[in-house]
C-alpha cells in the first residue's frame, strides 16, 4: 500500500477502510477483510461506536500492529474527560493510536486538543487531527496550538474539492483526509454516473468509483472508503494500477461546484456538543 508522508515523517497509507455507519458486526468483518485483501489504514470514530468491533477484525485479521495505520476520533463529550484517549485505547484494545483526531470544533475543543496534544507527547498518538474544522476554527486552532495538526479530515470530492481550505493546507503541509469522498451518502449516484467520470472510467476499464478515487490519491487526499461489501471493499483499493491523465484530472475538475453536500449548521454543533456516544453495542 502506498503511503502519503505527514509533516511530522510519520508515513500513512493513502486509502483506507471507513466503518461510518457500520454495526459493530459489520465493521469487525470489513475490517479482517480490507486488512486481509491489501489494506492497511482503518478509520473509526467514539460516534461510531463500533471500536471494539475495528479492534476485534485487527486481531482477527493476523496482522501485526505496526503494519495496521489506526485512526480514530474524539467526540465532543470527551474533550473534557482526562482519560478519553485511555478509554479508547481501550475499546480499540491498543496501545497507541496512529492518528487521533477531535471529531466537530464545538464544546471545550481547545482543552480536547491539548490533551491530545499531551498525549502526542507520552507516545499514546503517533500524528494529530482536526475533523470538520474549516473557515475560522483553523485561524483559531493555529493561534493555539502547540503542535500543529497532520491531517484535516472533511468532506471532499470532486464537487467540493476543497479549493480555499486548500490554500492553507497545502502552505503548512497539513494532509487533507476526505469523507464523503463518492460525493456523499445516497448521492453518489450524481458523482459516479456523470459522464466525465463514466467515459474516464471506459478509457481505463475501471469503474467509475475506483477512477474517483485515483482522483483523491492524485489530488494528494487520504481516503476512506467505507462498505460492508467484500467485493466493494477489494475494488476500491484497486487503484493503484492506473493513473489517470492531465486531461483526464483537467476534465474532472470541471465538476467542482463551489458546494458541500453536507450543511453542518450551528445548531448541528450544539447538537454535537450536547450528545454522548453509547458504547453498550458495541
Amino acid at each position: 500500500m502506498e503511503t502519503f508522508k505527514l509533516n511530522n515523517s510519520v508515513e500513512m497509507p493513502k486509502i483506507g477502510i471507513g466503518t461510518y455507519l457500520l454495526e459493530p458486526k459489520d465493521a469487525e468483518n470489513s475490517v479482517k477483510f480490507a486488512l486481509e485483501n491489501g489494506y492497511h489504514m482503518v478509520d473509526t470514530a467514539n460516534a461510531y461506536c463500533n471500536e471494539r468491533a475495528v479492534g476485534r477484525g485487527i486481531k482477527l485479521s493476523g496482522m501485526n500492529r505496526e503494519e495496521v495505520f489506526v485512526s480514530t476520533k474524539l467526540w465532543p463529550t470527551e474533550y473534557e474527560n482526562e482519560n478519553a484517549v485511555d478509554e479508547t485505547l481501550e475499546r480499540l484494545d491498543l496501545d497507541y493510536i496512529d492518528l487521533l483526531f477531535l471529531h466537530q470544533p464545538t464544546g471545550n475543543w481547545e482543552k480536547g486538543y491539548k490533551m491530545i496534544e499531551a498525549d502526542y507527547k507520552a507516545g499514546k498518538v503517533k500524528a494529530i487531527g482536526v475533523s470538520n474544522f474549516e473557515g475560522k476554527y483553523i485561524e483559531e486552532l493555529f493561534n493555539m496550538c502547540e503542535i500543529k495538526p497532520q491531517v484535516i479530515q472533511v468532506e471532499c470530492h470532486p464537487f467540493y474539492p476543497q479549493t480555499e481550505l486548500r490554500k492553507i493546507t497545502d502552505k503548512e503541509n497539513i494532509r487533507i483526509m476526505s469523507w464523503y469522498p463518492l460525493g456523499g451518502k445516497g448521492m453518489t449516484a450524481d458523482l459516479l454516473d456523470s459522464q466525465i467520470i463514466k467515459d474516464i472510467a471506459e478509457k481505463y476499464n475501471k469503474s467509475s468509483a475506483q477512477v474517483v478515487l485515483r482522483w483523491h490519491i492524485q489530488m494528494g487526499f487520504i481516503t476512506i472508503p467505507g462498505s460492508k461489501n467484500p467485493e466493494h471493499i477489494k475494488a476500491n483499493a484497486e487503484i493503484f494500477d492506473f493513473e489517470l491523465s492531465k486531461e483526464d484530472m483537467e476534465n474532472i475538475e470541471t465538476l467542482n461546484v463551489g458546494k458541500r453536500r453536507y450543511i453542518r449548521t450551528e445548531k448541528a454543533l450544539d447538537d454535537f456538543a450536547k450528545w454522548k456516544p453509547s458504547f453498550e453495542k458495541e
